[in-house]
């Protein structure tokens, strides 16, 4: 064999082995955002991508980013039978604390299940799911529904969050 075949041969060898390198124990690095960009929160869609990444990233400066001036907050307490509320200064340092003290969290938002609305106000029923890992044992799973209400100056302005009230199971 002579040494330009040799040398051929040789290149066809090592190109086919750098094709048949790929480990499966080492797959290529996720170059994906595991969130979304969200836009201007000039559509619903948007506000919630916001919500959803500011749960991920424990970010209070970007919840706070999609909370209205006068922002209430609803849940049942049911061992009291009562609705608890509270504003949105409350819900900042709750929601902090509660950023503070988690180690992840995950926030699925579902199907919409009713909405009723304009182009300045809009109420929305949507399905959502809730993962709060504390610490690998600690992991609680919140299911249920937000019905939120979004509002707006006029139809180019961002969208907030005027009211949710907490329909879950927790």
């Amino acid at each position: 064999m002579d040494r330009i075949t040799r040398t051929i041969m040789l290149a066809g060898i090592l190109a086919t082995s750098q094709l048949s390198c790929l480990n499966p124990f080492a797959p290529r690095l996720d170059t994906q955002p595991a969130t979304q960009i969200c836009s201007d929160l000039t559509s619903i869609e948007d506000v919630l991508c916001t919500f959803r990444n500011a749960y991920t990233f424990k970010d209070t400066t970007l919840y706070g980013s999609i909370i209205g001036k006068d922002f209430t907050f609803t849940y049942r307490d049911y061992d009291q039978g009562v609705d608890v509320s509270w504003g949105r200064n409350d819900e900042m340092r709750i929601t902090y604390g509660l950023f503070q003290s988690v180690e992840s969290m995950t926030l699925i938002w579902n199907t919409e299940v009713s909405s009723n609305g304009n182009d300045t106000s809009y109420s929305s029923v949507r399905g959502f799911n809730l993962t709060v890992t504390f610490n690998p044992s600690d992991i609680v799973r919140v299911d249920g529904y937000a019905n939120l209400t979004f509002v707006r100056e006029k139809n180019t302005a961002p969208w907030k969050i005027a009211q949710w009230r907490d329909e879950s199971n927790f």
